[in-house]
């Protein structure tokens, strides 16, 4: 039998003679020659640090929950340029949800987290007035991603986790992320500018029915000049307006 990682972490309990394995090969490591060095590392997109930049400019407090140690997620994070990786906790080692919800606020990079726990690090986020949207790619991801405000999946993740997300990157690259923000906001602005034209065209029209009313004569316009009025005033703006970039 062979166990690579943290058997403390994946067992509930260990049992006692697995205990005394456990100590029995760790305790080797005093006597032995090392002949060969094995270093395993996350790889950081290249593109990894230009877009954490440009959320962090846009004032989002990007946070790493992770299942691994946190030490090591905290590294992969600083590699990847985020702000305030090297502020790390091990959630294992939380005995309350309170410390939890403390933990939310204070904490960059989190490890050794459950799926449960990290559906209860997103509510305390939620809790204290932010809205939070959440990548992943796993089954473990599920509870916290069906939480989110916005929840996004990468195509290459599980089915499970792609089917309760609002977005699914097709390419699996979190480097389109700016460019989802700007067409999102461009879609806000540009709805906004046609409701206001529309405003304006409603508010036009009650000022003529409330002259209309007043001064006892009949309503100006026709059905055929009001027609004409709206595709002057509303349509041919808005499909200009439709057309505007969202910077």
């Amino acid at each position: 039998m062979y166990i690579l990682g943290a058997p403390e972490f994946i067992l509930k309990k260990i049992p006692p003679a697995l205990a005394d394995t456990l100590v029995e090969h760790a305790s080797l490591g005093d006597s032995v020659k090392p002949l060969a060095l094995v270093t395993l590392s996350n790889q950081v997109r290249p593109q990894a640090k230009e877009t954490f930049r440009y959320f962090t400019e846009q004032g989002v407090a990007i946070k790493v929950i992770s299942g691994d140690n946190p030490m090591t997620a905290a590294i992969a994070a600083k590699a990847a340029g985020i702000p305030g990786a090297e502020e790390y906790i091990d959630v294992s080692a939380l005995g309350s949800e309170e410390e939890l919800a403390k933990a939310a606020l204070k904490y960059t990079v989190f490890g050794r987290v459950t799926p449960e726990q990290k559906r209860k690090i997103l509510g305390a986020i939620k809790k204290s007035g932010h809205t939070v949207a959440m990548t992943g790619d796993g089954v473990n991801d599920v509870l916290a991603l069906k939480d989110a405000d916005c929840s996004i999946a990468m195509a290459s993740g599980s089915e499970a986790a792609a089917n309760v997300s609002d977005l699914v990157l097709l390419d699996s690259d979190f480097a389109g992320m700016p460019k989802i923000v700007e067409e999102g906001r461009r879609v806000i602005n540009n709805i906004e500018r046609s409701a206001a034209l529309f405003l304006v065209k409603n508010i036009f029209s009650f000022l003529l029915s409330v002259i209309s009313l007043i001064s006892v004569s009949l309503y100006p316009l026709k059905p055929t000049q009001i027609s004409l009025v709206s595709a002057q005033m509303i349509g041919i703006p808005s499909f200009f307006l439709a057309l505007e970039p969202g910077k």
